[in-house]
């Protein structure tokens, strides 16, 4: 803080001295006065003929008025004087302080500087040394008086790169050699003024406490990756080893099921086939949510319609439903595009996981997965009557290995990461996901993603009926599927009647005419018992059924309905059904029993070489291919697969199809893939190239890639699908296959 100018204080000798000159000047005017009345009285009184009074007393007057000017003029000069010098006083006063305050900021921006632990070096044109403050000479070594006015450089052992900003200032690091150890210096460089000129002023900062974490972070990055790599490689590994012996277990548990079996040794076998599906969706969701951690999560953006995918969706859960006694149903928005443009795997994949899990959860009602326009994109809602949440698990089940109820005696399995990956998928397609629910009375699942509309987007999805003024009654035992189904029906343009009671539907049938009767067939027969349907006017009596229920045709037939849906209804299906169709279908062929084989291809199959080393799943492999009417051709590994499929080249009877596994001993399947098509590029026979399909139990995106890089056709993932092999091979059969997998 600056100090307080003095103040001008006037000492006591200074009144003395001009109490002095005011009396001197008193005195000299008296001494004036007297002498000048004494030289005119004495001129006066002596007699001298030259004596003259009057000018004797103008010339007194005038020495007088003289004297008096000359003392007039001294006075003046001396006021003058002494204003100066007050003046030239403040001045030197004030100087005086500036000099002061520049002492005292000098002192404070030197202690500043050497207070701090920034190092700070000055330099001239010439490199000696102007200015080192105390940091730097303690890191120098040497104290400031060996440093001033000599060239200094430290021991540089790294040089970082250097890099300049727009202003001229130069960044760098340096990692040095101190008296203390080596250390890592962070320097800013920048031009300066000086006494003698231009200089350059180094500021460094100790950064190797930064630089060591920076290390470190670096090493544990590369440990992590490593790690994460290796876990990679273990879940590949642990995956394969898993599904080799699944795949046996659920191929066989299906070839047991095809054989004639007593009750109890169905109820076991399809126990077994459930619990293996159930351990495979296990694998599946690890896998998926390994992939998520590794950021390996790739989407693949295609155009597809969004009818379908949420029907095939629902229509595949619904014998799950079907057999808790809840009910299963969709609606899609007739505003939605036809065809969007996205990853439509993942996005079945969130469904399926939020479908499934309601389903899991409910006991009574039902499930519906209903998609409409939002705000922020296409509103994908899956909402349940089942046991809903609590507040405070709404905010946790998102994360992975998390569930509602996580305590030892939960009621509900699972792993808890099916809605981890949902969510995740859903952010990585720039989406989110949201939960509303209340305990005991259902959850709202709600996924906002927003897809763009394909090209043919403004085709309409569904040839929607005319049914403008058309009155429709729905009868059925809930609303979970009847409800959207008036919904439709009143987006078509219709006036649906919802009845969940059969005595009120009973009542209100006869009153008026009737365009269209929907009737869930469990409520069919007391209905009919009340009221005879096809005495009524309605044009359409049509039952709602489940798959299940196929055996009842018949009897609703002769009840006087005139067609059927299966539940879940799908939107082409019941506007085909209300577009003037009024035949009763016939009844289509019962599933074959158990113990049937499936007989596809029989007389006409294929002859497929099948390099497989695992013993069951070679067994496996055959059966179900003989099952299927082809004829298998088996080998153990790789070389002995090139063999006979050359063989079969040179006899003209090549195969159809070679299945390959990848991982075999000596020659593997990838290997064997190329040396057959380098065979076939080198070969001038003409034939067609072999069909090859990669079998295997890595479910991987870079297997996949590695099979087609070797030449294969597609890829199929054990544990193998009975009913889509022999779609493949029909399709295979029929020239119109599509071999990736």
């Amino acid at each position: 803080m600056p100090r307080a100018k003095k103040e001008t204080v006037r000492q006591p000798h200074g009144r003395n001295t001009a109490a002095l000159i005011l009396f001197g000047r008193a005195v000299f005017t008296t001494f004036a006065l007297i002498s000048a009345a004494l030289g005119f009285l004495t001129g006066i009184e002596l007699q001298s003929g030259n004596y003259d009074p009057h000018a004797y007393a103008i010339g007194a007057s005038a020495l007088f008025a003289g004297a008096c000017a000359i003392i007039a003029l001294l006075l003046i000069r001396r006021r003058i004087n002494a204003e100066k010098r007050r003046v030239l006083e403040r001045r030197v006063e004030e100087l005086d302080d500036r000099n002061w305050e520049l002492r005292e900021a000098e002192e404070r921006a030197r202690s500043l500087l050497e207070a701090q632990g920034d190092v700070i070096l000055r330099r001239d044109p010439q490199g000696r040394v102007t200015y080192a403050n105390d940091a730097m000479c303690a890191l120098a070594g040497a104290p400031r008086e060996a440093l001033i006015g000599r060239p200094f450089a430290l021991s540089i052992v790294e040089q970082g790169p250097v890099s300049v900003l727009t202003d001229g200032t130069r960044i760098h690091d340096q990692k040095i050699t101190a008296i203390d150890g080596a250390r890592w210096i962070a320097w800013r460089e920048v031009l300066v003024r000086g006494d003698n000129g231009s200089e350059v002023q180094a500021v460094g900062r100790d950064v190797s406490d930064r630089v060591a974490a920076e290390q470190a972070l670096a090493l544990a990055r590369d440990q992590a990756e490593s790690a994460n790599r290796a876990k990679s490689r273990f879940l590949a590994m642990v995956s394969h080893e898993i599904r080799t012996p699944l795949n046996g277990m659920l191929g066989m548990a299906d070839l047991l099921l095809d054989t004639p079996l007593t009750p109890e040794q169905i109820t076991y076998a399809t126990a077994a086939k459930t619990s293996g599906e159930t351990l495979l969706a296990l694998i599946e969701d690890i896998l998926d949510f390994s992939k998520i951690e590794a950021g390996k999560l790739d989407l693949d953006a295609r155009p597809f319609t969004l009818t379908a995918l949420v029907e095939d969706l629902v229509e595949l859960l619904a014998p799950r439903a079907q057999a808790k006694g809840i009910e299963i149903a969709s609606f899609v928005d007739d505003r939605l595009p036809r065809t969007l443009i996205g990853d439509a795997a993942r996005l079945r994949q969130v469904l399926l996981n939020l479908a499934g899990n309601a389903i899991k959860f409910t006991e009574q009602g039902g499930v519906t997965v209903i998609v409409e326009p939002g705000e922020q994109g296409i509103r994908f809602a899956v909402r349940d009557t089942g046991i809903g949440l609590k507040p405070d698990d709404m905010h946790r089940i998102f994360r992975e290995f998390e569930q509602a109820d996580d305590s030892s005696t939960r009621k509900f399995g699972g792993t808890g990461l099916g809605l981890a990956i949902s969510k995740r998928i859903v952010e990585r397609m720039g989406g989110d996901i949201t939960v509303d629910s209340t305990p005991d009375a259902g959850a709202t699942f709600t996924a906002t993603l927003p897809l763009q509309a394909a090209n043919d987007a403004n085709a309409p999805s569904v040839t929607t009926p005319n049914l403008a003024g058309q009155a429709t009654m729905i009868v059925a035992a809930t609303e979970i599927e009847a409800a959207l189904l008036a919904r439709r029906l009143s987006a078509w343009g219709a006036t649906p009647y919802l009845m969940l009671n059969t005595h009120a539907a009973c009542t209100l049938l006869p009153e008026r005419q009737w365009n269209a009767l929907l009737i869930d067939a469990a409520l069919a027969k007391d209905i009919a018992a009340h009221v005879d349907l096809a005495s009524l006017a309605a044009t359409q009596r049509i039952a709602l059924i489940e798959p299940s229920e196929r055996h009842a045709l018949p009897a609703l037939k002769a009840a006087g309905f005139t067609g059927y849906l299966v539940k879940p209804v799908r939107a082409a299906s019941l506007a085909a059904r209300l577009d003037g169709v009024t035949r009763f279908e016939e009844d289509e062929p019962d599933a074959a029993p158990a113990g049937a084989p499936i007989d596809k291809a029989a007389g006409r199959g294929l002859s497929i070489l099948v390099a497989e080393d695992n013993e069951i799943n070679a067994l496996l492999v055959r059966a179900l291919l003989t099952r299927l009417g082809h004829r298998p051709t088996m080998v153990g590994d790789g070389a002995a697969a090139i063999d006979a499929w050359r063989r079969a080249r040179i006899e003209t009877k090549p195969y159809d199809l070679v299945l390959m596994d990848l991982q075999m001993p000596g020659v593997d399947g990838l290997e064997a893939a190329r040396r057959i098509r380098a065979q076939e590029a080198a070969s001038d026979v003409g034939q067609r190239p072999t069909r090859i399909l990669a079998l295997t139990a890595n479910a991987q995106a870079e297997d996949r890639d590695a099979a087609l890089a070797a030449g294969m056709d597609g890829l199929l993932v054990k544990p193998l699908d009975r009913e889509r092999l022999a779609g493949l091979l029909d399709g295979i059969q029929r020239g119109s296959a599509s071999l990736a997998a």
